[in-house]
């Protein structure tokens, strides 16, 4: 058994495939209509493009339970899910200069460094680097 597909729930799906593609650097894997305007819509990473696809998923729009629960994590402050990268501070500066809104600057805890930012879809998303 394996992941090959990840879903994030996104308010809005073209803002989101703009956001994950020009600031994140994801690139579309898949792109197909669905009814009611939406798209199954699947990103991968371009470091690893036979990886596990990211499935920017309209639930919100159409599933209060899922609207209710993405709200809630973000009140709370608490990330969707988590990216790992190389360099957390390398990144946090990239992404900044790309007018990306940080929630949590680069911190250090135990083993790892992260930062958490706010995707502009109804997500914070957390960056990990292992140290």
């Amino acid at each position: 058994m394996k992941v090959t597909l990840i879903s994030i729930p996104v308010t809005d799906q073209e803002k989101a495939s703009k956001f994950y593609t020009e600031k994140l650097g994801f690139i579309i894997k898949k792109d197909a209509p669905l009814e009611g305007g939406n798209r199954w819509l699947t990103l991968v990473s371009p470091e690893w493009q036979d990886g596990p696809e990211l499935l920017l998923e309209p639930a919100p729009n159409h599933f209060e339970p899922s609207r209710v629960y993405q709200d809630a994590l973000m009140e709370a402050g608490i990330p969707y899910t988590q990216f790992d990268v190389e360099n957390v501070e390398a990144e946090y500066e990239r992404l900044t200069k790309l007018d990306v809104k940080f929630s949590v600057k680069p911190t250090e805890m135990g083993t790892v460094k992260f930062a958490v930012f706010n995707d502009t879809c109804g997500n914070n998303i957390q960056l990990v680097e292992n140290l």
